[in-house]
């Protein structure tokens, strides 16, 4: 049986917290804390709406995303230095746009634009997911100081893959560089899912495999969702 790091099980989920209210400036945000993963999330209303939901009464959100110098082994340049956004960054900040608008009535927002940042301060697998948990966060404290009836409901991911045909939940960056295979499942509270992005990095996946990756996926997401819960009690 393949031995996970610091002795985890094939189900479990890396230590996690969520520490609110971590910029002032910020109508809200996170700083989440998944394993040695680590990102700052904030989120923030702004009156209009782009041009496509103009005089259309509804709002929209957006997300961007990205990654310090320090926070990888050998220093990651910044983007703004090279110039332009690589297609990664893209694809990530796309992927917790659509996953964060599920969690936001737009009718009852008005034309206002909710903008997501989040930023890797330390990476060890995970980034996306952590940044679609702590952004939902970041977003649920926003909205409560413009329409608290906007907010519709939790939303989190997780990492599931298969590393030596062990399927594991929540991958570190060791575990991710073995996979087989690498799914990210996002989901919605009482809602079911979200999005699924899935990948054979070295063979096919089974559906067999698949499945059971689905079933830890919702067992871990859930499990977000308490600490998702938790953090507006603080």
């Amino acid at each position: 049986m393949y031995q996970r790091t610091n002795g985890r099980g094939h189900d479990e989920l890396r230590p996690i917290s969520i520490d609110t209210n971590f910029v002032t400036n910020s109508g809200g945000s996170a700083l989440i804390t998944v394993g040695s993963t680590m990102l700052l999330c904030t989120a923030n209303v702004e009156s209009g709406v782009p041009q496509f939901r103009r005089d259309t009464g509804l709002g929209w959100l957006t997300a961007e995303y990205g990654m310090l110098p320090g926070a990888t082994h050998t220093r990651t340049s910044r983007e703004a230095a090279i110039g332009k956004q690589g297609g990664r960054t893209v694809e990530i900040q796309r992927l917790i746009g659509r996953s964060l608008r599920q969690a936001v009535d737009f009718r009852k927002l008005g034309e206002s634009t909710i903008q997501i940042d989040c930023d890797v301060l330390q990476a060890d697998g995970g980034t996306r997911t952590a940044a679609i948990t702590g952004g939902c966060v970041a977003l649920y404290y926003a909205l409560q100081q413009v329409s608290p009836d906007a907010f519709v409901g939790w939303v989190a991911a997780v990492s599931v893959g298969e590393v030596w045909n062990e399927v594991l939940l929540d991958m570190d960056y060791g575990e991710d560089g073995q996979a087989d295979s690498d799914v990210n499942v996002v989901m919605m509270q009482d809602r079911g899912l979200v999005e699924i992005q899935g990948t054979a990095e070295r063979k096919p996946v089974a559906h067999s495999k698949l499945q059971t990756a689905l079933e830890l996926a919702e067992q871990g997401i859930t499990e977000l969702f308490k600490h998702q819960e938790s953090s507006t009690t603080k």
